[in-house]
């Protein structure tokens, strides 16, 4: 998948429209456009806000892995407006009373999204009567 194919998969699944990402950008609707259909590459600053709009990563958009930012095959419509509904709560994270850090807000951010798509698969599991342990197999911490 090219890099403006995951702009547009990530832009879609959080239910945003080309102008609500542009205005943002402080660029226009057809020039975000041109990111999407790849044929403009944007600038690693851009990169980097398209990235913190979407909730997800520079290394996830530019096909470099970090898979838990995209939405598995599984999730149910349900499971998707969940999702969303995380990703919307854009209030200030704190630690220790001190707001964190753009740029650590997304790496909590990818973290939390990573967990969450566990949980739901857990949940999946415990209501098909399978495990609900991410560990498949004995008890034994070995693999």
């Amino acid at each position: 998948m090219s890099l403006g194919a995951r702009i547009k998969q990530l832009r879609i699944e959080r239910g945003l429209t080309q102008q609500d990402i542009a205005s943002r950008l402080a660029m226009g609707r057809s020039n975000f456009g041109h990111i999407e259909n790849d044929r403009v590459v944007p600038s690693s600053g851009d990169l980097q806000k398209i990235a913190d709009i979407l909730h997800s990563t520079t290394d996830y958009l530019l096909g470099r892995g970090g898979a838990g930012s995209a939405i598995p095959e599984w999730a149910t419509y349900k499971d998707k407006r969940d999702f969303k509904k995380l990703l919307e709560e854009d209030g200030e994270i704190m630690f220790d009373g001190v707001p964190l850090s753009q740029d650590d807000r997304r790496r909590v951010m990818d973290v939390l999204t990573g967990l969450f798509w566990e949980a739901k698969q857990m949940n999946k599991r415990k209501k098909k009567g399978g495990s609900g342990s991410l560990v498949q197999g004995g008890g034994d911490a070995e693999g």
